[in-house]
């Protein structure tokens, strides 16, 4: 694989790793400096905020906006070293004898998926599924080809991962689709308060009362419906 930071090479470099990981995993130089795989997380990382951003623009994933342009590569930059430091634990207890720097090489050409598993995301809860399979296959991949660990002990380890990430990510998205349901219900019905309450100046006490009973319990029983 060249060294060189050239928009020619990351591109190549990503379709690798999303086409063909074994090769590129194979033939990824465990040294060589931080730039080359530092430049590829932040193009990487921006490619996927622009995938975010437009996403936002037309009514799917998270608001955030273009903002996210700047935002990921920030972030991706900063959880690609984090990252790293994980699976260099991981490895290191695997039996590896590769240091940090092949390990950060490792986790970020992975980030060459991001922006499609992003994409996917828009799919409800298959979307988390694909992206934490993807993700622990390239690892894997990297554990057997980068740093010769026996197949058999780093399908065992990386399965067993790989499940868990999908629990905690199905989890955590069955909860936020509940909450983002029980706020919509609230939304509604504050609505309906304001709405009944337009002419409060027209209405007698009693009526005032009934209008905010009429929506607390419009409230409770959206509330219950959520649980």
């Amino acid at each position: 694989m060249s060294n060189r930071s050239s928009l020619t090479t990351l591109i190549d470099d990503a379709q690798t790793v999303i086409t063909r990981p074994v090769d590129f995993y194979r033939n990824l130089a465990k040294t060589g400096g931080y730039a080359d795989p530092v430049i590829f997380v932040i193009v990487m990382a921006a490619i996927t905020g622009l995938v975010v951003g437009v996403l936002s623009i037309i009514g799917l994933g998270s608001p955030v906006g273009l903002a996210a342009i700047i935002i990921f590569p920030i972030f991706g930059l900063i959880g690609s070293f984090i990252g790293a430091a994980i699976m260099f634990v991981i490895w290191r207890l695997m039996g590896s004898a590769e240091n940090y720097e092949a390990a950060y090489r490792c986790v970020a050409y992975a980030s060459a998926i991001y922006p499609i598993t992003t994409l996917l995301g828009i799919l409800p809860y298959l979307g988390s599924i694909i992206a934490v399979l993807w993700g622990m296959y390239l690892m894997a991949t990297a554990s057997i080809e980068t740093h010769q660990l026996a197949k058999k002990t780093t399908y065992l380890v990386f399965g067993i991962l790989a499940a868990i990430f999908i629990l905690l990510n199905l989890s955590a998205e069955v909860a936020q689709r509940q909450m983002s349901q029980k706020m919509e219900g609230m939304s509604e019905q504050f609505e309906s308060l304001g709405k009944q309450f337009e002419h409060a100046d027209e209405m007698t006490p009693e009526e005032a009362g009934e209008a905010f009973g009429r929506f607390m319990q419009g409230l409770q029983k959206a509330t219950e419906q959520d649980k």
